[in-house]
């Protein structure tokens, strides 16, 4: 197969700008997500770059030598500094411009700047250097990300390996040479520009696609928590409750429910305000995840009323938790002493089996009967 050096470079052009201004769009459309916008420096950077390099043999080498490869560096950080930004880290600016600066003190000097053979190894090596750092970046913050960053790691180190083999193989050739033999064999310089251009497709693909798919996941958490408090919301208690009382009921383990109403909660409002009102449920809120395993399950299902679904626990168990939820809110300090008290009803498995719906009914009897018998209590299913 040959590869024509003058229409690689082209198609490398034309592909590299159109891509960065479709990427240059998406970030404009969101600009929540600042990893598209230096997605699209670096890829429209590296069209500037490749334009300057191609002048080269037309008695203005400085250009595509110095300041071409420049470009061409600081577009190489400009995608470590993509991953960066999108594992949550600031831009690092003597990071970005380390590469460019460390090119034009080397080309100050007459030796490197005649040798073609250093200079490709020295170029080489800084692209290494920032693709390595990108592979760094998805690889430490890897447990954070919660998205596929797998593709993208593997695209960012099948580039870095080329580039190390580059550094081994190509002997250099200058680039009318290489413009000069395309009709006689593929040389170095044609798989250079055609993997360069496969990996600028594929990282921006890659990269879209986890931008995308962590917004979505951020959508999913919203819908998913209450915003007051941040705990789940109805939804997501009956959601997660359904999975943990099937996981319950297949290792016959029993499972205990509470139901919560802060007592007098439009009094709260109406006496001390809203704000009052909404700094009691996000106090209740701090008890009782604090009373909370992690295998249990807590929701804010309405307005004032909280859900707690506990595994591996029958009523006496659900009491004592109660228990200690109603006493430490009892306690807290707030306006005047009394005026805030819970009420609870629990049921267990072993009265509603494993229908989240059916405990949920028989417990707003129980919290029922312990609003009639005076609030700022708990109450077990059945009633007395």
């Amino acid at each position: 197969m040959q590869l024509n050096v003058p229409t690689l470079v082209l198609v490398d052009i034309y592909i590299l700008a159109l891509v960065g201004i479709l990427m240059l769009h998406a970030w404009r459309r969101g600009r929540r997500e600042p990893t598209l916008g230096y997605l699209s420096a670096a890829l429209l950077l590296g069209v500037l770059g490749t334009v300057l390099g191609s002048l080269r043999g037309m008695g203005v080498d400085y250009l595509p030598l110095v300041i071409g490869n420049v470009v061409l560096h600081i577009s190489a950080a400009m995608t470590w500094t993509t991953m960066r930004v999108f594992a949550g880290r600031q831009p690092h600016v003597p990071g970005i411009c380390a590469g460019a600066v460390i090119w034009t003190v080397l080309c100050l000097n007459p030796a490197f700047y005649e040798s073609l053979t250093v200079r490709i190894a020295v170029s080489s090596l800084i692209t290494v250097c920032y693709t390595g750092l990108s592979a760094y970046e998805l690889w430490r913050s890897r447990q954070s990300l919660e998205v596929a960053y797998l593709p993208a790691l593997a695209l960012t180190l099948f580039h870095m390996g080329f580039y190390c083999v580059r550094i081994i193989v190509d002997r250099g050739m200058p680039f009318d040479a290489a413009v000069a033999s395309s009709g006689q064999g593929t040389n170095f310089f044609s798989l250079l520009v055609f993997e360069t251009l496969l990996y600028a497709i594929g990282i921006s693909f890659v990269t879209l696609s986890m931008v995308k798919e962590r917004a979505e996941l951020k959508f999913r958490a919203a819908a998913y928590c209450d915003p007051l408090t941040g705990v789940g919301n109805r939804r997501a208690f009956m959601t997660t409750g359904e999975y943990l009382l099937e996981s319950c009921e297949h290792r016959g383990e029993p499972v205990a429910l509470l139901l919560c109403d802060l007592d007098h909660f439009k009094r709260l409002n109406d006496n001390y305000g809203h704000a009052s009102g909404d700094e009691a449920l996000v106090a209740f809120t701090r008890i009782a995840v604090g009373s909370m395993r992690k295998q249990d399950v807590f929701g804010r299902i309405g307005g004032e009323e909280f859900a707690c679904l506990l595994a591996d626990a029958d009523d006496e168990a659900g009491a004592q938790v109660a228990e200690r939820i109603r006493r430490e809110f009892a306690e807290l300090p707030f306006q005047e002493p009394g005026e805030l008290s819970v009420s609870i009803g629990i049921v267990s498995s072993r009265e509603a089996g494993y229908d989240l719906f059916r405990l949920l009914s028989l417990a707003d009897d129980a919290l029922y009967a312990a609003k009639d018998k005076g609030r700022n209590r708990i109450q077990r299913y059945p009633a007395d």
